[in-house]
């Protein structure tokens, strides 16, 4: 993976736009043992051409006032974020470990520090710098900034196992930041491409490289190879936790009805190997209800519920079955429990909104076709690029149907 670069200039700038918006909270007072008047005279100079946004005039100030008193802090502070923000790290970088070692509690210098490190390759130093600063920073913005810093350091070394751990704290700090999701999105493939690799060196013929490969089949639409894959799996080690319940779910997205058939036998196989799997038994229900067998659909969904009362996916079988039943009241709490598990289930919505109107309840069946509405047409737009990612046209048909 290569995140090399993470960091353009105008990134940089972002970083240095947020750290100045300490300099008020330092007021410039010059405290050296040269002369007073002097020392007043650069501080009142620095803080006019900072208020006129001209840093480059600035800085003569600040080092004069350095001159004057290595430890103003102050002035330390000031010239350190300013020669950074010029892009002259190994300038800054004195001033900015000057001004932490007098007040160990300024995040953003060392934050800033640790980035001035780093460009001037000194890696184990802005290591600690940057990990101690991303753990105490509290402003989003330089937080996710300290973040992918990390990031690129740590692919950079291939310590992949500490860059999914940043990279878990940024989608906290900003869960919809695309930068962020790219980035977790490339280390968790690479994780997975590391393993894989990990696995075909040292167990290339075992049961669990099998099911790799079959993922990796399916993930490219070959069924028909990802289920012989599975199957070889199952013959090396029929105990292979989640074998054959991943073998039934490719099964059951076969165009072929005969081979659909067979997906049940791999569900009960996958419950006696594991009588807690809820997952099973929810799509045993799923079987049960299409072919018609409403009190068999019943008994597999509330197992399901027993086993993990939070399975969304088992509380929509239910409701669907209770109102193939026409027992709407029943259904009524059950599909609002769907709804609540699971916000994103459209077929949920249209479902509750169904019932809401029926029973006279007006604004809450409208609330819940506005819904329907805004996931169906997330759907409809996320569809084309499903397509180009090549998702196989038989899965999301899958998905579909078990929506309804």
């Amino acid at each position: 993976m290569c995140l090399r670069r993470y960091h353009s200039e105008a990134m940089c700038a972002k970083i240095c736009a947020l750290v100045l918006l300490l300099l008020p909270a330092l007021p410039l007072l010059s405290q050296g043992a040269g002369s007073q008047d002097q020392a007043a005279q650069h501080s009142r100079q620095a803080q006019q051409y900072l208020a006129q946004h001209r840093p480059d005039l600035a800085i003569p100030e600040f080092k004069a006032l350095v001159a004057l008193n290595p430890k103003n802090l102050d002035a330390q502070a000031n010239l350190g974020v300013l020669l950074f923000f010029q892009g002259d790290y190994s300038q800054a970088e004195p001033h900015l470990r000057a001004a932490l070692d007098m007040q160990p509690t300024l995040t953003k210098i060392q934050a800033l520090l640790g980035i001035a490190e780093k460009r001037t390759g000194q890696t184990a130093a802005a290591s600690t710098d940057l990990e101690a600063s991303f753990a105490a920073v509290t402003d989003p913005k330089l937080k996710i900034q300290i973040g992918m810093e990390l990031v690129e350091m740590y692919t950079a070394s291939r310590d992949l196992e500490k860059a999914s751990v940043v990279v878990a704290v940024m989608r906290q700090t900003d869960p919809l930041n695309p930068a962020v999701l790219y980035a977790a999105y490339r280390i968790h493939s690479d994780l997975a491409s590391e393993a894989m690799l990990s696995m075909a060196l040292v167990a290339p013929d075992s049961a669990q490289m099998h099911q790799v490969m079959a993922h990796e089949e399916t993930k490219q639409g070959n069924t028909a190879a990802a289920r012989l894959q599975f199957q070889k799996a199952a013959e090396i080690d029929p105990k292979l936790p989640g074998i054959h319940f991943e073998l039934g779910e490719l099964l059951g997205i076969s165009e072929d009805p005969k081979v659909r058939a067979t997906a049940e036998a791999e569900y009960k196989a996958a419950l006696a190997e594991n009588p807690l799997d809820e997952k099973a038994e929810t799509k045993l229900g799923d079987l049960a209800s299409r072919n018609g067998d409403n009190a068999g659909a019943l008994d597999h969904y509330n197992r399901a519920l027993r086993l993990q009362p939070d399975d969304a996916e088992a509380e929509f079988g239910l409701a669907k079955t209770l109102i193939a039943m026409n027992q709407q009241a029943k259904a009524l709490p059950v599909l609002e429990r769907a709804v609540q598990l699971e916000p994103t289930n459209a077929a949920a919505h249209f479902r509750l909104s169904t019932i809401y109107r029926e029973m006279g309840r007006t604004a809450d069946s409208q609330h819940e076709v506005e819904e329907y509405k805004k996931l169906k047409t997330t759907k409809e737009k996320l569809e084309p690029i499903f397509k180009e990612m090549q998702v196989h046209p038989a899965i999301l048909a899958n998905e579909e149907q078990e929506a309804k």
